[in-house]
Order: C-alpha cells, then structure tokens, then sequence
C-alpha cells in the first residue's frame, strides 16, 4: 500500500476526524512540538476550527511523512501522486481503502469505509465526559455523536452493570 494510505489509517484512527479533513492537513497545521494539530474549519464539514491533541502514533505517523515528501508550510501532508502541492483526493482514498480490505481479506460490508473509524474513536472513548469526546473528535455538539456515533457493545454493557452490582453490594 502507498505510504499516504498508512499516514491516513494512523490519523483517522488515532483523531477519529473525517478522512476529508485529513487529506487537506497541511504541514502548517501540525505542531511536533506541543504536540497538537490544527483542523481548519474550511476544511471540516461542519466548518468548525478546533486544535486536538495528537497521539504518539499520530505524531510518529506524520514524522515518517516528511521523509517520503519533504513539504513544509502549506504543503499537503498527503499531496497527490501526480502534485505534490494539491492535496490526495478522496476517490483514491477511497480505492485504498477497499484495496486494503481485500488485502486483509475482510468481506465487503455495509458502513464499513474510513467513517467506521470515527464511530470507532466515539465508541473506543465512551467512558470518557462527552465535552471531552466531542472536543477530541471535532464534534460541535453531543447529539451528533450521541445519536450516530457511540456504539456500546457487549463487554460495556456488562461492565456497567457489574460496577452497578458492585456499587449496590
């Protein structure tokens, strides 16, 4: 697979951001040092501009980045193949991605794509205070993430109501 494919599998796992927000990252948007990148609002959906926190594996995956393209500024993070000034485009990201899969040998499904990542992050983050979800993942309100994003499964579940056993015992 192209590095770029990597590069945007680490970040939409470890940001749960929309992988149309990652594709127009610029090298502008990232702070190694404090650790943060910025996502512009002209390029989220819902035209919200925020700074997150980034992980050690986002910052590592970005690290490897620069190597392959050396870009500084406003140089794509992910720039096409053919360009290296204007940033990937969605349909090959997308090709990537049902590429990947097969590699992997998972069957086609349903949902599954690089918005299943961003249901991932909600859910793999549930236990967490929802201001703090949504502030991680760029939401501007709860109700999105409540309504579409956070998925228990069978292990919270069972959790919750062993630690409801507990706290009545």
């Amino acid at each position: 697979m192209d590095w770029r494919f990597g590069v945007a599998l680490v970040l939409a796992h470890e940001t749960g951001h929309r992988i149309g927000a990652i594709r127009q990252l610029r090298w502008s948007d990232i702070d190694f040092e404090g650790g943060t990148v910025l996502w512009r609002a002209e390029h989220d959906k819902s035209g919200h501009e925020h700074v997150t926190p980034a992980t050690a594996e986002a910052l590592a995956a970005l690290d490897e980045a620069p190597r392959v393209n050396p870009g500084i500024g406003e140089a794509p993070v992910l720039p096409a193949p053919r360009d290296p000034l204007a940033c990937l485009g969605a349909a090959r990201l997308h090709a990537w991605w049902s590429k990947a899969q097969i590699l992997a040998g998972l069957d086609p499904m349903p949902g599954r794509g690089w918005h299943s990542l961003r249901r991932k992050f909600a859910s793999d983050l549930m236990d967490q205070p929802l201001k703090v979800l949504c502030a991680l993942g760029g939401w501007k309100t709860a109700k999105t993430v409540l309504e579409c994003y956070q998925r228990p499964d069978a292990g919270q579940l069972r959790t919750a109501l062993e630690a409801r056993r507990r706290s009545r015992g």
